[in-house]
């Protein structure tokens, strides 16, 4: 609670100087509920009232369990921005407190949130811009997509990080001089997918790859799973020409990739070109360029499945942003909890059983 006090605290309260209910208090609660399950400011206000005697452990509750009517208020009137850099903040503190290494791949990806629209916009909900810590399995920060511009998002979300000793990774669509030039303002380096729509640029990469040269080459096999295997081979050279075109490029890279189901011809070889910021291994490069799908596996997959994200009916105002921090720092709490049991039965297992769910909340400090 103390590391949470210190993080979230000067949050400003959006609403007015008579407010009942302290707003600390508020998201205490509200986090609590999200780590047993709770979507909804309704299912808030149901867990605050069969808790109340275990959050009195932690919260002095002078007005009592606020009502969904306050969670809803709350939620919709408090300011993203700075609700996003308590996150930010408070994961640091409890990184450091966890010994956990936010640094390594950092990918970064969007995400939309399908229920987050206004009556007549189903086709254009709210757009994010999560980044993910790979190794650290821990979502760093989020941005809203302005005007679900994920690529100017993504700009946003680079300005308010430091990637320092990190390589971030991303997908095609924001292979350009912006977003590179942003990584290595902040101190980073890149792995950036480069497609055929990025025309010369891209004819250069694969001329180059079609000429000879000093390479760096590697094959690798993974073991059948799933009915299916795949091979994949990766190439990397050295390139400083084409930093002309594209801000810091220091070598290209190649992986050819062919999956094969069980008892079936393979698939037709598919070949991938990034272009990146320092010279690395071609075994290096296919764990980086493979290390890219934890984004959708372990952030989006979870938050969709065992949060429920995209089926939350939050729209108006600031909540479906607010709300959708809140399931971040759950998640970042939960994976952290030294439990080895899935995200799943840890969510199922605090709403059950209250020492477990003390265990987590104790786990913050």
């Amino acid at each position: 609670m103390r590391k949470f006090r210190r993080a979230f605290g000067r949050l400003p309260d959006p609403r007015a100087g008579n407010a009942s209910h302290e707003l600390l208090e508020v998201l205490f609660i509200a986090l609590a509920a999200v780590l047993c399950g709770a979507g909804s400011c309704g299912e808030m206000e149901e867990f605050g009232q069969s808790k109340e005697g275990l959050l009195r452990l932690f919260l002095k509750l002078e007005h009592g369990i606020p009502s969904h009517d306050t969670f809803s208020r709350v939620f919709r009137l408090l300011k993203p921005q700075a609700f996003e850099f308590a996150f930010r903040r408070f994961m640091a503190a409890f990184a450091k407190a966890n010994g956990l290494k936010l640094t390594g791949v950092i990918a970064v990806d969007g995400k939309a949130l399908r229920r987050a629209y206004e009556r007549g916009g189903r086709a254009t909900p709210l757009h994010l811009v999560n980044v993910f810590a790979v190794e650290a399995r821990m979502a760093l920060a989020q941005q809203k997509a302005p005007g679900r511009n994920e690529t100017a998002g993504a700009l946003e979300v680079l300005d308010l990080l430091s990637l320092e000793d990190c390589t971030v990774t991303a997908d095609a669509l924001h292979c350009h001089r912006g977003f590179a030039a942003a990584v290595l303002d902040r101190g980073g380096h890149y792995v950036l997918t480069i497609k055929a729509n990025r025309g010369l640029l891209f004819k250069a990469v694969t001329q180059q790859f079609a000429r000879s040269g000093q390479r760096s080459t590697v094959q690798q096999t993974d073991r059948p799973a799933h009915d299916r295997s795949e091979a994949r081979r990766a190439t990397v050279m050295r390139n400083t020409t084409l930093a002309e075109r594209f801000p810091g490029v220091a070598a290209v890279g190649r992986v050819t990739s062919r999956r094969r189901l069980r008892d079936q011809r393979a698939d037709p070889p598919v070949v991938r070109y990034y272009l990146l910021s320092r010279y690395i291994s071609a075994k290096r490069l296919l764990d980086v360029t493979r290390s890219h799908g934890a984004v959708e596996n372990r952030l989006h997959w979870v938050l969709d499945v065992h949060f429920a994200e995209d089926r939350n009916r939050s729209r108006k105002d600031h909540a479906p942003e607010n709300l959708a921090i809140l399931r971040r720092l759950a998640l970042n709490i939960l994976r952290a909890h030294p439990d080895r049991k899935s995200i799943n039965l840890k969510i199922r297992r605090a709403g059950w059983d209250e020492a477990f769910l003390m265990q987590v909340l104790s786990h913050m400090r």
